[in-house]
């Protein structure tokens, strides 16, 4: 093969192909020298440097396959003594990725394939070991955020939730533009501390630019969003509410349950079981018809089952309401009705409820919500599925914001 189409084909700018040192069906390689030699650069400190010159050094560097023939680099580099700390170091090439033996857009392509796959598939794909990979794969992902993400983005409308990220309640808060819909920042851990660290990043100017946020209802984020983000509308979104009712009635159902078992009621027990539970939890509208003649019957059977399905459906009536002043009185009905209903699960939601009436009510002055947060979440546990976990927590951050977040290769596309 011609040297000078290979020169072309490589196209690395001041470099030419010099001699095929070998060429297989599987790998090709290639010895090359600079023609236009610049003054050399220190990969210590990072400077120019005239004096000190100690030598050179041949390094063999993986690039972009050729007909898909994997082809290695062999480039001489120079050294020198850095006057700084009197060490020696090797100059800086700017197509060649630092500490790790492959070019600039070879470490590229690595780090698009992981963004659509794990490590481990990307590594069988190209041949790499899987440290390998993690290692060219989280220094990209640094270089991308230390652009992106550092200061962190502001946003007008957001939504902030936690993530579990490793059992015994390990938990990372990200916190996501809805207009954008990607995960702008996130953090290890949950406490009101955490989220400051985000207001403060974006600064004063742009935390009162922030016209509303909605949250789970957790004190932590309310206490933290009412303190920098003055201008906010706190907004606990439609999707928490429903999910506390959600729980209330299958904690319901489980006290049920087990009384069933205790007095054996056969009946009882086999339309309350586990493989039912979805039939409590499902809109009654989407019920099918099997499922209502079901729901009837336990209703008919089970008092304080059916006083918790009356809860959950005349709760959706605040939703309902055309105006916020008619969805307060809703609300302040229901409260009373759960308080009244002697189910300890609705009790204690009615005082919840109580406690963070406005944020539920001003729901009808922004409809936003922190939905786009779970679909997130379920990304993010698929994420951490997939790769069998992550030991590095700073890498799995990373990862979130390639995957959901701004970071991600497509948005460059």
């Amino acid at each position: 093969m011609d040297l000078n189409t290979l020169t072309k084909l490589l196209n690395i700018p001041g470099y030419k192909v010099v001699e095929i040192i070998s060429m297989t069906e599987d790998e090709m390689h290639l010895r090359l020298e600079a023609y236009k030699r610049k003054e050399a650069v220190c990969s210590g400190c990072g400077e120019v440097h005239k004096t000190g010159y100690h030598g050179e050094t041949e390094v063999i560097v993986e690039d972009l396959p050729i007909s898909e023939r994997r082809v290695y680099l062999h480039v001489k580099k120079r050294r020198y003594r850095c006057p700084k700390d009197g060490k020696i170091y090797v100059e800086k090439i700017s197509w060649l990725k630092k500490r790790v033996r492959v070019t600039y857009r070879f470490a590229r392509q690595v780090n698009r394939l992981t963004g659509i796959t794990t490590n481990q598939e990307a590594g069988w794909y190209l041949g790499l070991d899987d440290e390998v990979v993690y290692r060219i794969d989280k220094e990209i992902l640094e270089e991308q955020a230390k652009e992106k993400l550092n200061p962190p983005p502001s946003a007008i409308h957001i939504s902030v939730d936690e993530v579990s990220y490793r059992k015994y309640h390990r938990y990372l808060t990200n916190v996501i533009d809805t207009d954008k819909r990607v995960v702008i920042w996130n953090a290890k851990g949950r406490k009101s501390e955490v989220l400051n660290r985000y207001y403060e990043g974006i600064g004063e100017r742009d935390c009162k630019k922030i016209k509303s946020v909605a949250l789970d209802g957790a004190r932590h984020y309310i206490s933290s969003t009412n303190k920098y983000a003055v201008n906010a509308l706190i907004v606990y979104d439609k999707f928490h509410v429903i999910q506390n009712l959600n729980r209330a009635v299958d904690r319901v159902r489980k006290d049920e349950l087990q009384k069933a078992r205790k007095e054996e009621n056969e009946e009882l027990v086999e339309l309350v079981n586990c493989r039912q539970r979805f039939i409590l939890l499902k809109n009654k509208k989407n019920l099918t018809e099997n499922q209502a003649e079901h729901l009837k019957k336990l209703c008919e059977i089970n008092r304080f089952i059916y006083k918790a399905m009356l809860l959950k459906e005349s709760f959706l009536e605040v939703y309902s309401s055309n105006d916020i002043k008619q969805a307060e009185e809703c609300l302040n009905k229901w409260i009373k009705q759960a308080w009244s209903s002697c189910l300890k699960p609705f009790v204690e939601l009615s005082y919840k409820f109580k406690e963070k009436m406005q944020y539920i009510l001003n729901w009808f002055h922004k409809k936003i919500s922190s939905a786009i947060s779970e679909g997130f979440n379920n990304k993010i546990k698929r994420l951490k599925r997939m790769a069998y976990g992550y030991k590095d927590i700073n890498y799995f951050r990373l990862k979130i914001h390639q995957h959901c977040g701004l970071l991600n290769p497509r948005l460059n596309t």
